[in-house]
């Protein structure tokens, strides 16, 4: 491995490699480096207990939901240097892989299990925990076979932006030089900058075409409002994300906030429409176009999500059909004489193995389903497991592939989609009301582990890619991380359950199993689902493929709020702008990958901060200023929201010339 003081990552990290180029990682296939030892699995675990009742406890008593893979990142670094261990790059990438099964592990379980609450309903520690577990397990082994697919054979052509600014913090944290300077530096910027918003109130988190009187006009009679999150972790996601994808992500979002709900407004602003029969009563009209995008549009995007996966799968059936023709080799081979040696850095666990483990974990999920108390019979059971299997394998792709291109993954409406799927089945089977509800909510939470370890797992592969560790090892103790996960969060539930319920004032705020709950309920009441939103996201999806374009960035775009997508527009923008401002080639690659350091650093200390302000928020130190967020009479904004556009242009202006100060390497 290089001097740690001139360690980072290789320059061809983050690009395409040219005919006959490849990578070489920070630690060769042929080191053997630190990697599972007692001090990196007791931290690694130690993490994972901490983060996932930390992610539980705030992700459900205060609705703010936290990433976790970079604060522990970032703990790893700051330990292992002060206790001055060697050999430390691998084990920090191993503390890391085992405990961000907390946060994947976490959002599966918070997005659906608490619902049966809601619904007045009552679920076991067990049938937590067998959810969770079984769930991740899924996730892990469907998703092994296409580790190499997506981190090595796709390499350069996803961003990868999550993934790229834990491996920085991880690298510089490591080298302590130069780079780690800039990192710490932005990481301090970053940190107070979204703490200043989400803290303080110092200037909105949100600013939109509405803090003018002209936009309100518009926003309430045309529907037409656009909206700009203006905190430095989300534009420093767009940097990495890049102008392409980001442009594509857009494209979704205005095809929605410009299009299809004014249209809406126009065509049916005077109807009152309720596809499914939840209870709708405002007419169209009366609605804001946050109404309109949460009760129909989004759907749009739920349907173009889930079919532009299954094109996804489609055209990977070349992948598929090779992993499938290997573990059907392995199957046939006799002894290990006839085995190819793999290279340490391209190890995974034996697809024999991983074969054998799916069929197990199938076998046990059938078992919980059948004999747990979740269905009434084996018919039922067998139908369960059907659902599982089929959306965890197709999605579990879909989901990888949303982390690798803008780093959020759409696992909520893959689930609503799951659980609507699940819920006319059951019904069609003769479970409904109560029993079917609890029953849908197990499942789809299954599903829902399934897709969130899935997408967070893709993460760790490509630091693990780009480090050099061994990833046989991450896949082993990723099992480990997702059990120890899923039993605190079980835990977790049920003590908070007792202790602040989550109906009722006082109550827990669950947001996305509130919403889950409003789906399942009227499905298991004779609802419908809205098949005709689906259909026009599903027809979207089909049109973009035929014309070449990416349909899954661009229906994430119709999925995720605009006021989070236009973000990354704008960091996009910064990057492209960055790395084209010289003729010299060497200098706009040096000026980028400082960039990249810098965004890295924006995310990092946005993460650290959020969870820092998610506490505060829970011991209830109020220190937001609410008068001047407040919107006083005659007027169509804060004042919060009136200044916002300063600090906005001020760290975009910070990025575009710290990214700059720098020469040819």
């Amino acid at each position: 491995m290089k001097d740690n003081k001139n360690l980072s990552l290789p320059e061809n990290a983050h690009r395409e490699l040219k005919p006959g180029e490849t990578y070489k990682p920070l630690l060769g296939p042929e080191e053997k480096p630190l990697e599972v030892t007692p001090y990196s699995v007791t931290l690694g675990l130690l993490m994972t207990i901490l983060f996932s009742a930390a992610a539980a406890f705030l992700g459900l008593k205060v609705g703010q939901v936290f990433e976790a893979a970079i604060p522990i990142s970032i703990i790893a670094v700051g330990v292992t240097g002060a206790l001055g261990k060697k050999g430390g790059l691998g084990q920090n990438v191993m503390i890391q892989s085992i405990g961000a099964c907390s946060g994947v592990v976490v959002a599966g379980a918070i997005f659906t299990l608490p619902a049966i609450y809601i619904l007045g309903l009552d679920v076991n520690f067990w049938q937590m925990f067998l959810s969770s577990a079984l769930g991740g397990f899924l996730g892990i082994l469907f998703l092994i076979p296409f580790r190499k697919y997506f981190v090595k054979e796709m390499h350069g052509k996803y961003p990868f932006p999550e993934a790229t600014a834990t491996a920085q913090v991880l690298v510089s944290g490591e080298s302590g030089g130069k780079s780690a300077r800039t990192l710490l530096a932005a990481g301090l910027v970053g940190g107070l900058y979204d703490f200043a918003v989400s803290t303080f109130g110092a200037w909105a988190e949100t600013l939109s075409t509405t803090v003018m009187h002209w936009g309100q006009v518009v926003a309430d009679k045309a529907k037409v409002v656009l909206k700009l999150n203006t905190g430095a972790a989300v534009l420093g996601l767009g940097y990495i994300v890049g102008l392409k994808y980001a442009f594509i992500i857009c494209c979704g979002s205005f095809l929605v906030w410009l299009v299809i709900i004014p249209l809406m407004n126009l065509i049916w602003g005077g109807d009152v429409i309720d596809l499914m029969n939840i209870g709708v009563t405002t007419p169209i009209s009366q609605m804001s176009a946050d109404q309109i995008f949460k009760e129909y549009a989004r759907h749009i995007g739920i349907g173009g999500i889930a079919t532009a996966g299954i094109i996804g799968i489609i055209k990977s059936a070349g992948v598929i059909k090779s992993a499938v023709g290997l573990a059907a080799s392995e199957f046939k081979r006799k002894g290990s004489g006839s085995a190819s040696v793999v290279e340490r850095t391209q190890e995974d666990i034996p697809m024999k193995t991983v074969v054998w483990g799916i069929a197990f974990t199938l076998l046990a999920v059938f078992c919980f389903f059948a004999f747990g108390g979740v269905v009434n019979n084996v018919w039922q059971a067998l139908l369960g497991l059907l659902i599982v299997s089929v959306i965890s394998f197709l999605f579990t792709t879909v989901a990888a592939n949303a982390i690798a291109i803008v780093g959020t993954n759409p696992v909520s409406g893959m689930t609503i989609m799951t659980l609507i799927i699940t819920a006319l089945v059951l019904v069609v089977a003769g479970l409904k009301g109560n029993a079917g509800m609890v029953a849908a909510m197990v499942i789809g939470g299954v599903v829902c582990t399934a897709l969130s370890t899935a997408g967070g797992l893709i993460t760790d592969f490509k630091i693990g890619y780009w480090v050099g560790t061994t990833p046989k090892k991450q896949e082993a103790w990723k099992f480990v991380g997702v059990a120890v996960a899923a039993a605190t969060v079980g835990g977790v539930m049920l003590v908070l359950n007792k202790t602040y319920g989550f109906t009722g004032e006082g109550s827990l705020v669950a947001p996305q199993a509130s919403a889950m709950a409003a789906v399942i309920q009227p499905m298991m009441n004779g609802g419908n689902a809205p098949w005709l939103l689906y259909g026009i996201g599903a027809a979207i999806a089909i049109l973009l493929t035929v014309f070449k374009i990416p349909a899954l960035a661009f229906c994430l775009g119709m999925f995720i709020p605009i006021d989070l997508n236009l973000p990354l527009l704008l960091g996009g923008a910064i990057a492209w702008f960055v790395g084209s401002r010289s003729k010299d080639k060497e200098i706009n690659a040096a000026r980028q990958e400082k960039g990249t350091l810098i965004a890295s650093g924006f995310i990092a200390g946005g993460a650290l901060m959020g969870v820092v302000s998610a506490i505060l928020k829970f011991a209830k130190v109020d220190c937001f200023l609410t008068d001047w967020n407040s919107v006083l009479p005659g007027h169509v904004a804060s004042s919060a929201e009136m200044v916002a556009i300063i600090p906005l242009v001020a760290i975009c202006v910070y990025m575009i010339v710290a990214s700059m100060k720098t020469d040819k390497k």
